[in-house]
């Protein structure tokens, strides 16, 4: 199975890229990772949240296959335990899922075509964090997961 982050913006923050990019590196010990940042829309000024929301869902969409199960992280949705993210992390595994696909909206959350699509939503957190924060915590959480599965030392109950 394929495990893909895709999120509106880049991380500009060069710290908290380079924490990001240390967790993705151990992931790649356990699961074909990937990250993907779609470039913030120009002239969002211009646009109204809608608008905006709609731009960066039909570009959130384009990077989803057919096939591939999409998981929102939205804070309405639910929110799981490490251990419990972990076993769904292996529910999808063993239910032969070709790739998760993990998708970080943009500052006025998903359009409705998003959210129309998406097999999932999950929340990290009912806190409301910075975009560039949800994607460390999640690659975090998601190495974390992957020890949890092989009984690593990383998590401890």
């Amino acid at each position: 199975m394929q495990v893909r982050l895709v999120a509106i913006g880049k991380t500009d923050s060069a710290p908290l890229a380079e924490l990001i990019a240390s967790y993705a590196k151990r992931l790649s010990h356990y699961v074909r990772f990937e990250m993907d940042a779609i470039p913030d829309l120009r002239h969002a000024k211009n646009l109204s949240q809608a608008e905006q929301k709609e731009k960066e869902g039909a570009l959130l969409l384009s990077k989803i296959f057919p096939g591939e199960r999409l998981i929102l992280l939205d804070e309405r949705g639910r929110q799981y335990s490490s251990v419990d993210f972990a076993s769904l992390l292996q529910k999808n595994m063993n239910s032969g899922v070709k790739a998760l696909v993990f998708f970080i909206g943009g500052p006025y959350g998903f359009s409705n075509q998003v959210y129309d699509r998406a097999d999932a939503k999950l929340s990290l957190s009912t806190m409301t964090f910075s975009h560039q924060m949800v994607r460390l915590f999640f690659v975090e959480q998601l190495y974390r997961a992957f020890t949890i599965l092989r009984n690593e030392p990383y998590h401890h109950e």
